[in-house]
């Protein structure tokens, strides 16, 4: 289990390097197509188009798909402190293990089951934008689908780590986020 858990660690460190990157291109295509909308309006002529369009928010929703699992690793996802913070490391680490086994990895699971037959139906049939000039489905449905499954593959490497809490064996795994240490409110 410390194998798969240290794998899927390590690949979360990945996927959200790649998100990262991901952002320098989806600015360049952002301004190119602000350029292109203001100068095409002075001149009144259209310049930009719906691939371009398209290709912004693919990137966009790239780099939130494929950093799902780095936001979990790292746990910077958006919660509830109020009470939370409050919490020992131990109970904090109880509240997410159960937390995620309710919500978490049922939502990944049919999210897998879900968005995967529709990405390879929109794949193989190569479905396109029903806008003008609009990009393929397949590429962004089947990227949806990937994200689910590296959301569940980071979302089991977490439970580990939180048995490994609750279990008072945290010494064994790599702690990262809010339960290795308890937070301070101030």
């Amino acid at each position: 289990m410390l194998a798969y858990q240290r794998w899927a660690d390590r690949f979360a460190e990945l996927t959200g390097k790649l998100a990262a990157w991901i952002v320098l291109p989806t600015v360049a295509v952002g301004f190119v197509n602000v350029v292109l909308r203001y100068i095409g309006q002075s001149t009144s002529t259209r310049l930009t188009s719906n691939t371009i369009i398209e290709l912004q928010w693919y990137l966009y929703s790239g780099i939130f798909l494929l950093g799902f699992p780095y936001i979990l690793k790292h746990q910077i996802n958006v919660r509830v402190d109020f009470w939370f913070a409050n919490q020992s490391a131990k109970r904090k680490a109880l509240i997410d293990f159960f937390g995620h086994w309710i919500g978490l990895v049922p939502f990944a699971i049919i999210g897998i089951f879900v968005a995967f037959p529709q990405g390879i139906k929109s794949w193989s049939r190569w479905e396109q934008s029903p806008d003008a000039d609009g990009l393929p489905r397949g590429p962004i449905k089947m990227l949806l689908a990937i994200s689910f499954a590296l959301l569940l593959i980071q979302a089991m490497a977490e439970q580990i780590k939180l048995y490994a809490v609750i279990t008072d064996r945290g010494h064994l795994v790599a702690l990262e986020g809010a339960h290795e240490q308890p937070v301070k409110v101030e």
